[in-house]
């Protein structure tokens, strides 16, 4: 998620705003204000030094070793020294933020003319109105982010069922020569720490069935007994949940 926007002109900041959530425990980088002065007039001089050079390039991101915090920068063209920079967490994608700080200064530059930047007069809420129309853009890089999360599951969850119902399209024949294994017995039990829509990550009404019936106390036998199910099918659904950290097995 991203944590911090920042408008910084000729080293100073134009506008910047933490969009921490309140009551987390999430780092906050920039606090005082001569804290973000300084930090402004840095990263201004880093990123026009890193220009001097033609095979270096400007800087686009940054890791700094004493947070969680990655740092993404965006050089505007169209105004001499005008930087829009964003802290961000794991959660966030690099790409995603590029992303969001481009609609930032498309959306700055339309709504204040390249005069009111360069000659800014010092007052510190001259461009209070980019607080919520910058939260709007963060709101939908964190929304994107979850979509691809979601995606990503959804996919792995297919391939991963459809080596499953491979595997268990075996014959009658070799069924009888496997002995009954002591798994079946084994009690699968819900590692979420909290309330997931289980139609987000499931696909196939069997799999849906099985994470419905599982509750810590029914056995593999006893759930595949309750859906009329096999029981190898009902075990390597399991294992299929357990793959993506739903579910983890009471071996008794």
């Amino acid at each position: 998620m991203i944590k911090d926007v920042i408008i910084i002109k000729d080293g100073i900041p134009l506008f910047s705003r933490n969009y921490c959530t309140s009551g987390t425990n999430s780092h906050k980088m920039f606090i005082e204000q001569n804290d973000l002065i300084m930090v402004s007039g840095f990263f201004s001089a880093l990123n026009s030094f890193s220009e001097e050079f033609d095979n270096f390039g400007p800087i686009k991101e940054l890791k700094l070793t004493n947070t969680e915090l990655k740092l993404s920068f965006l050089k505007d063209r169209s105004i001499s020294n005008l930087i829009y920079l964003a802290t961000f967490d794991e959660r966030s994608k690099g790409v995603n933020v590029q992303r969001a700080l481009r609609k930032i200064s498309r959306t700055f530059l339309t709504r204040y003319n390249i005069e009111s930047i360069v000659n800014w007069s010092g007052r510190t809420d001259a461009f209070d109105e980019m607080r919520d129309i910058v939260k709007k853009y963060i709101d939908e890089e964190e929304e994107e982010n979850e979509i691809e999360f979601k995606e990503k599951v959804v996919d792995l969850f297919k391939n991963v069922e459809e080596t499953i119902d491979a595997e268990t399209k075996i014959t009658q024949e070799e069924e009888k020569i496997v002995d009954v294994p002591s798994y079946y017995n084994y009690i699968p039990y819900s590692k979420t720490v909290k309330q997931i829509n289980p139609r987000y990550y499931l696909s196939g009404e069997s799999s849906y069935k099985v994470f419905q019936e599982i509750d810590g106390l029914k056995s593999i036998n006893k759930i595949a007994e309750n859906l009329k199910l096999e029981q190898l099918q009902v075990y390597n659904l399991c294992k299929n949940l357990i793959k993506i950290g739903f579910v983890d097995l009471n071996r008794y």
